[in-house]
């Protein structure tokens, strides 16, 4: 990474943040279960209908338009990182090939995207489910999704999944959290989209290898955000399910993942809880 990179990577996340979820409206979801014949008025009352209700106004485009957008992106950088490579061999000669600071924006870019993206289909899924992405609670959770969406060993997998459980258990039982608000929550979230572009980019990697930098690219993008639109299905009906039926706490058996085919010390593990703790927030581990 060039000097400037950090800085150019810290600036994109905000802007990303900030942006991400920007349209994502609890009234059109109340409109869309209005239209069905559920009779709701807010969008908390959403948790009080049935869960094939709920999932018959989700639908399930997000499992595709999501995937698909970060594909292009992927395969645009894929193409901004190896095009000059390619080129070197038509004519240009070595100046062709792409600089340092070129493949260092490429790849913050798409990390970037690929971050927004999936923040917003969270976001989308939450709604659909009766939790409003805006709430500073909910922005917690949702960093815990895109966490395991994106884990990809055994060990990270069941540190996201661990995450998830506690703060499913925490928010459904109420727990107030005094520190909770906006500022803080944009502390971890930095923490996290830090830790988050370390592990995209060591996934990304192949991006870099001329002529199949696209492909590679674009298939990696999809595959993120298909994993984590999977694991928002997952964790928001687990927490749809359980908040309407406590007593399935008690009889719930902890998910655990054995065998992802990759070694632990090639992926980044990454915990949400830890980094509330270290911004001073309460300890929910």
């Amino acid at each position: 990474m060039p000097e400037w990179g950090g800085t150019a990577v810290q600036s994109v996340r905000k802007t990303v943040g900030k942006v991400s979820r920007a349209g994502l409206s609890p009234k059109r979801v109340v409109t869309l279960h209005n239209k069905r014949g559920h009779e709701i008025a807010s969008l908390s009352d959403v948790r009080r209908l049935d869960l094939e209700q709920v999932e018959k106004v989700r639908g399930r485009g997000a499992s595709w338009y999501y995937p698909i957008a970060a594909a292009l992106s992927g395969a645009g950088a894929g193409l901004a990182i190896t095009g000059g490579q390619l080129a070197i061999t038509a004519s240009a000669g070595a100046a062709a090939a792409p600089s340092a600071g070129a493949i260092a924006g490429a790849f913050t870019a798409d990390t970037a995207v690929v971050l927004g993206l999936s923040s917003r289909a969270v976001g989308q899924i939450s709604l659909f489910y009766g939790y409003d992405p805006e709430e500073p609670s909910e922005k917690l959770f949702i960093m815990s999704v895109v966490n395991l969406g994106t884990a990809s060993s055994a060990t990270a997998k069941n540190a996201a999944m661990a995450d998830i459980s506690k703060l499913t258990q925490a928010l459904f039982k109420g727990k107030s959290w005094d520190i909770l608000n906006n500022a803080f929550v944009t502390k971890v979230y930095s923490k996290f989209t830090e830790a988050f572009g370390v592990r995209l980019t060591k996934k990304g990697l192949g991006k870099v290898v001329p002529a199949f930098g696209i492909v590679v690219g674009s298939t990696l993008n999809w595959a993120t955000l298909e994993g984590i639109v999977d694991a928002a299905e997952m964790a928001y009906r687990r927490r749809f399910l359980l908040e309407k039926y406590p007593h399935l706490a008690e009889e719930e058996v902890p998910l655990t993942f054995t065998d992802t085919d990759v070694p632990d010390d090639t992926d980044e593990e990454i915990s949400v809880l830890d980094e509330i703790v270290k911004e001073g927030g309460p300890d929910l581990r």
